[in-house]
């Protein structure tokens, strides 16, 4: 999960260059939207309210839990007395690199990894120990620094208004063309209707971030009781599943416990292609699944 946190974010950070490319990521959390074409204003992880949707982005992604958005403002109070006169106001790197590429902090969950770097330094980087903060400040900063990184990463804290601005023909020929899409969807199948029956909003979201509850896994107990369903969530820490009968699982990745993903993973190309589509093709790809009314 934290390789592809890492994949996520520098895919992410990769097409902020492209302004335009805004306009297709939708808003998730509440908040205004901005005109069309135009980037939304974005929220601060402490003015979002997580929805079921915007969830579902996140794990998309490989973004960790949602910073602490109390501990996130103590630590960006800590950061900037003592951090950013090298790294920068915003962590994004001044004399010292920008931490927002760091794999230690992308790879990092409560400050278990970013903790231990800031309290004995790395005196052979030129950077100096900050013994005296205690452990509870550590894990301030870190939620800070993560509280950036979903801020440069996440389309999903973003709004535009008036989405429907590609040809629908063009997107039917990438359809069944360059985009493969046919490969594995039917328009007179499982999208059938589907400008009917879902908003804009909710196909473009559905084209770019796919939801992951689709994915088989089997997980194995210590006792060799293995137990199958659809997942939910995974990280280095639990495996969230729903079982056969629907029943809710969330388990701790204990010693013992082996997770098995189906090799199926119709997600990966979603993930591949999420680097490499144009403003056109996702323009005009979502205008034409708009018109299958």
């Amino acid at each position: 999960m934290h390789s592809l946190r890492r994949h996520a974010f520098f895919a992410a950070a990769g097409l902020l260059a492209a302004v335009t490319f805004l306009a297709v990521y939708t808003l998730l959390f509440g908040g205004q939207g901005a005109a069309a074409g135009s980037r939304g204003a974005a929220q601060t992880p402490a003015q979002l309210k997580e929805s079921g949707r915007a969830l579902s982005t996140r794990r998309f992604l490989g973004l960790g839990t949602l910073p602490n958005p109390k501990a996130a403002a103590a630590g960006s109070r800590i950061f900037a007395r003592n951090c950013s006169f090298c790294h920068g106001p915003d962590a994004r790197g001044a004399e010292a690199p920008d931490l927002l590429t760091s794999e230690i902090v992308l790879d990092d969950n409560a400050g278990e990894k970013i903790g231990l770097v800031i309290q004995h330094g790395r005196p052979g980087h030129g950077m100096p120990a900050f013994a005296s903060l205690t452990k509870e400040q550590r894990y301030d900063v870190a939620e800070f620094l993560h509280e950036q990184v979903e801020l440069e990463a996440n389309r999903g804290t973003y709004k535009v208004l008036h989405i429907v601005t590609g040809n629908p023909q063009a997107g039917e020929r990438f359809f069944d063309g360059a985009g493969r899409c046919n490969t594995c969807h039917s328009v007179r199948g499982d999208l059938a209707h589907v400008g009917s029956k879902l908003s804009p909003v909710e196909i473009q979201q559905d084209l770019l971030y796919p939801r992951i509850q689709d994915r088989k896994v089997t997980v194995t107990l210590p006792d060799g009781t293995k137990i199958a369903g659809r997942l939910i969530h995974l990280d280095d820490f639990n495996v969230v599943f729903r079982g056969a009968h629907g029943q809710y699982h969330s388990i701790a990745m204990s010693s013992g416990v082996k997770v098995c993903l189906d090799a199926d993973d119709r997600l990966a190309f979603h993930r591949e292609m999420l680097g490499k589509y144009t403003d056109a093709e996702m323009h005009n790809l979502t205008a034409y699944l708009v018109s299958l009314k």
